[in-house]
């Protein structure tokens, strides 16, 4: 008695060194997650990133400005001239309204810091967050080491250090947690059956949704396992508790959020969650009426409520049917039915193909991003069979999922990563319990230890399962005759094995073979160490805004963009409106305060094809376009002096097709030569004379005397030529951004008048005799 006692002192000592422990782990991931993500701002300055987040920042400072109230209700005459944009009802607000309460709350407690440094540290506060979230979600499918395990490799994975390192101020910064968050307490739900974390997951969904559009994911995932775990026959009332609230409660929720509103209720992605709804109703109302009615009357009941029911999904299908067939996309939005037929966008909405990140994934791109991870998934999936539950089978079906929306858009290598890590996670530490307990029962020093550790431990891994022989061996121990017990005396006692010592035997691999499985594990970690490091530091750290290069000289930076941005800003009329390709819009809205025709919202397809046609036009019908738009400016990006692959040239046939989409007089063959693009000497006429190739390339002769494009390499078509109707204002030092003016129109009432004043008699004579002046 006294012994067992001691064994649940130490167990419990060690149980709670243990939590001790993890909770200090769990600590260093979280400082780990948020310094490897500070590379942009030690290596560069603190500095927001990219297009998306100038938007974002510029509205955080509005919303800190002005309040909550101002910002629902704001109308930005800036964008989209002369349309403009009703912000708060178009704009995913969880980021802002996060960031400006994290403003708030430092400014509360005299920590004056700046919008600008929240917003450039709030991705990597929330990446800490989300690597907690992945300990909390793993913990539940496959316990702690397995949730340590995944946080650690979340922390560190380059697909989300790509969209969370310090400056990278966009949506993906909070959605990643929220998206974690909300798996994990859907899990959690379902292992306890608790309506607490039922309606958590509720909220925790409607910040999600708050957050970013990728909410119609989870929306999806978690009525697919629903179904799932029904037609497998793992219905139970936790899976009820787990998922009614969270249709009913979280598209409540959703519905006051302004950018989604109806499209809660309305739109195709959602429909899914409905059907699983009442199906899931229907299983219930079954298996309620199994449990108070006999055999005969449960047939009598069955037959009833199938006929019932399939009467009401019928009713329920024609609504939906009838709804969906007034939209010409059936109810579904573009990026949507871009997912399910990679090739819609591509046939009828250029403006979405036009993106990179919308594009489909190469092979190197999977290794770059989740790298030895993709080795490990594998395995992990092979562990979450053995046993399967419903948290594993969830897991393993977020997995698939997410490689196949993975290989459609590069984006959403972003959701991979999570199911990764986790995977991994399992792998690795089901692998490490395997090896290190066959050390452990073969080294002899620790044979003493190893039967009470070998039952503390978690026995899934193990597949033999031979209670007859466990049995036979207690019995035999126990019959030993007292000849063989005087041996005993001399030699030392051995304690008989239970079940799960005798598994844990069966288990046990050799011991050099155990010693050089976890040296390669530990030099596959250390090989993801080293190669999240360099590309947190190297391939995702370089705003886009400021440029770097390496050459034999040194170190060369580009800050051309915001040259640029500061010309517009202090030499131009407040009022005056900038003309660019939509990718420049928000910056220029954000860093020049100007007025931008289009930006990155593209929410107006024809808007971003009246632009798009003005540039691939003629100069003076590029011209007569751009005065219907009081515009005055017109920026474009060229990089063939530098290099710089990302400029308006290689952007030029999206322009192209998205602007002979609208208006079919521009037609993408008029600027190929036999089907290649072409700038040299061997370009076609149309591309030669488009407003495009004149702005890029003014002067571009004078750099060198060859006019080498550096880009293209090759020697351009048309080196000498000038502008009748724009005149060059400004070209930044690299020659990256070019801005021009619009020359005025010709007044020809004045010059008239003049001619009539000198030449009044001539001009009466050939009035009357109804001839036609030689304008020459």
């Amino acid at each position: 008695m006294a012994a067992s006692d001691a064994q649940n002192g130490v167990s419990s000592v060690r149980h709670a060194f243990g939590n001790v422990l993890a909770f200090f782990i769990l600590l260093l991931i979280g400082v780990l997650a948020f310094s490897i993500r500070l590379f942009s701002v030690i290596k560069y300055e603190s500095v927001i990133h990219e297009f998306d987040p100038y938007f974002n920042y510029r509205v955080t400072q509005f919303l800190t400005k002005n309040g909550i109230y101002d910002f629902w209700n704001w109308f930005d005459d800036r964008t989209w001239y002369p349309l403009g944009r009703v912000i708060g009802g178009t704009v995913y607000p969880g980021l802002t309204l996060t960031a400006g309460t994290l403003w708030w709350i430092l400014n509360s407690l005299n920590i004056p810091l700046s919008v600008e440094t929240v917003c450039v540290f709030t991705a990597p506060i929330f990446s800490a967050f989300a690597s907690w979230a992945t300990y909390l979600l793993t913990k539940e499918v496959k316990g702690t080491g397995a949730g340590l395990t995944a946080a650690i490799l979340l922390a560190m994975v380059p697909s989300y250090i790509s969209r969370s390192v310090a400056g990278s101020y966009d949506n993906e910064a909070v959605a990643i947690f929220a998206l974690i968050f909300t798996f994990y307490l859907y899990i959690k739900t379902l292992n306890t059956g608790s309506l607490f974390y039922a309606t958590l997951n509720s909220i925790a969904y409607f910040y999600m949704v708050c957050s970013w559009g990728g909410y119609t994911f989870i929306i999806n995932l978690i009525p697919m396992h629903v179904l799932l775990c029904i037609v497998t026959g793992r219905y139970s009332s936790r899976l009820y508790i787990a998922y009614a609230p969270l249709v009913v409660l979280g598209t409540l929720l959703a519905s006051l959020v302004p950018v989604v509103g109806f499209n809660a209720v309305m739109t195709s992605e959602h429909f899914a969650s409905f059907l699983v709804f009442i199906i899931i109703h229907v299983v219930a109302l079954v298996y309620y009426i199994k449990g108070i009615l006999s055999p005969k009357m449960f047939k009598v009941a069955v037959a009833l409520v199938v006929s019932v029911g399939l009467a009401v999904c019928c009713a329920m299908v024609a609504v939906l049917i009838a709804l969906v067939a007034s939209s010409p996309t059936k109810g579904w939005s573009g990026r949507s039915l871009s997912l399910l037929d990679p090739t819609y966008a591509s046939k009828y909405i250029p403006i979405i193909a036009s993106v990179s990140e919308h594009q489909p994934p190469t092979w190197p791109s999977y290794f770059m991003d989740i790298n030895v991870l993709a080795f490990l998934v594998p395995a992990g999936i092979i562990a979450c069979f053995s046993p399967l539950s419903d948290a594993s089978s969830f897991v393993v079906l977020y997995i698939v999922t997410s490689v196949y929306f993975s290989g459609v858009m590069v984006r959403l290598m972003l959701v991979l990563a999570p199911a990764a890590c986790i995977l991994s996670g399992i792998a690795l530490s089901q692998a490490f319990d395997v090896f290190t307990r066959s050390i452990k029962f073969q080294l002899p020093h620790l044979s003493d230890h190893s039967q009470v550790d070998a039952g503390e431990g978690s026995s899934e891994n193990i597949v033999p399962n031979d209670s007859v022989k466990a049995d036979k061996t207690e019995d035999t121990s126990k019959e030993r005759t007292s000849k063989k017990s005087k041996k005993k005396e001399k030699e030392p006692v051995e304690k008989p094995l239970s079940k799960s010592q005798i598994k844990k035997r069966l288990s046990v691999l050799p011991l050099e073979t155990s010693v050089i499985a976890i040296i390669l594990l530990v030099l596959l970690g250390a090989f993801y160490v080293v190669h999240s490091v360099w590309a947190a530091a190297e391939a995702y750290s370089a705003p886009s805004i400021v440029l770097t290069s390496h050459s034999h000289d040194g170190l060369h930076v580009f800050d051309d963009f915001r040259e640029a941005y500061a010309w517009l800003s202090h030499n131009t009329e407040v009022d005056d409106k900038v003309a660019s390709w939509w990718d420049y819009g928000y910056q220029t809205t954000a860093m020049a305060n100007r007025t931008v025709i289009v930006d990155n919202n593209t929410w107006n397809n024809t808007h971003i094809a009246t632009v798009g046609t003005a540039m691939s036009s003629p100069e003076k019908a590029a011209w007569e376009i751009f005065q219907s738009l009081d515009v005055k400016y017109v920026l474009v990006v060229f990089g063939g002096l530098v290099g710089y692959p990302s400029d308006d040239i290689n952007k030029f046939l999206w322009m192209v097709r998205i602007g002979g989409g609208v208006f079919p007089h521009i037609k993408e063959p008029d600027y190929l030569r036999d089907g290649q693009y072409r700038i040299d000497s061997m370009a076609t006429p149309t591309m030669l004379n488009c407003l495009m190739y004149k702005l890029s390339y003014y002067r571009f002769v004078e750099t060198d005397g060859k006019a080498f494009d550096r880009v293209r390499r090759t020697e351009i078509g048309k080196k000498h030529f000038k502008l009748t109707h724009f005149e060059e204002v400004f070209t930044t030092h690299h020659w990256m951004v070019r801005i021009y003016k619009l020359k005025p129109p010709k007044n020809r009432i004045r010059g008239k008048t003049k001619k009539s004043k000198s030449k009044t008699s001539s001009k009466t004579a050939s009035k009357r005799k109804g001839l036609k002046r030689n304008p020459f």
